[in-house]
């Protein structure tokens, strides 16, 4: 399904202010000997499960927000303004890297099973607004969503990269993304949403070509060995400079179709 003329202007010009990239007592049970026999039988059992092996990037695209997922939303597959890999996002400080690649939907963490939608809330019926209007154009809410998918605990370390970049990158970075350079002024933790098994966002401050700054968010999700990651944005709410949050609905309808 195509966007409108609307949202789509409104995607591109944000992507490009942001140079495409922007984008969380033991129990007495018998006697020791009897418990250290009971302990090694459950390692045993343990380290002879077979790890957990990485969903395919074809298994993900079926597993993404699709039309009538969540009332009052349009899906798109994929999105042509955003990056198509990881080496079109280039950063100044490599702890950085994972936050630019989950603010555009890419795989924050090592695997090349990646899959990518673009999910924007409908406009009200009564807003009564031209959509050739280019003010009506920026007045809409685009949520990029991304999912990914480890072999054995690669999920849980992406997310710990994640954690770790943002504490590295807390005094920002440099972002360069098809030819376009953007300076992020500062990076911090920012309220999840505890979805899934574990949930990190973050808030990154953005240098608007010294138009003033903008505050951006992120949220990554995770359940199981899959990741999905999270970016709102929406040029309207830049002009009285607030966030735009990421819609709540969204995460945990995505979320909830994860396995």
């Amino acid at each position: 399904m195509k966007r409108s003329s609307g949202a789509r202007i409104a995607a591109t010009l944000t992507l490009s202010a942001l140079s495409l990239a922007l984008i969380t007592g033991c129990s007495d049970e018998g006697s020791d000997d009897t418990k250290g026999a009971k302990d090694s039988k459950e390692s045993a059992a343990a380290s002879s499960a077979p790890a957990a092996k990485a969903l395919t990037s074809a298994e993900l695209e079926k597993l993404l927000l699709a039309k009538g997922d969540v009332k009052d939303y349009e899906v798109e597959s994929g999105d042509d303004t955003l990056p198509k890999s990881k080496s079109d996002v280039k950063t100044d400080k490599a702890a950085c890297d994972p936050l630019a690649w989950a603010t555009a939907a890419l795989a924050p963490g090592d695997t090349n099973a990646n899959a990518s939608n673009t999910v924007t809330a409908a406009p009200a019926a009564s807003a009564g607004k031209d959509a050739a209007d280019i003010e009506s154009a920026f007045d809409v809410k685009i949520t990029f969503v991304g999912l990914s998918s480890y072999d054995a605990d690669g999920a849980e370390k992406a997310l710990k990269t994640l954690s770790d970049g943002v504490t590295a990158c807390s005094s920002g970075y440099g972002l360069k993304a098809e030819g376009e350079n953007t300076k992020v002024t500062k990076v911090a933790t920012a309220k999840a949403s505890g979805a899934g098994d574990e949930s990190l966002a973050f808030a990154e401050t953005v240098d608007m070509d010294g138009e003033g700054t903008a505050t951006f968010l992120t949220e990554v999700v995770r359940k199981g060995n899959t990741l999905a990651t999270f970016y709102s944005v929406n040029l309207a709410a830049l002009t009285d400079g607030s966030k735009t949050e990421i819609p709540a609905e969204l995460v945990t309808a995505q979320v909830a179709k994860l396995k």
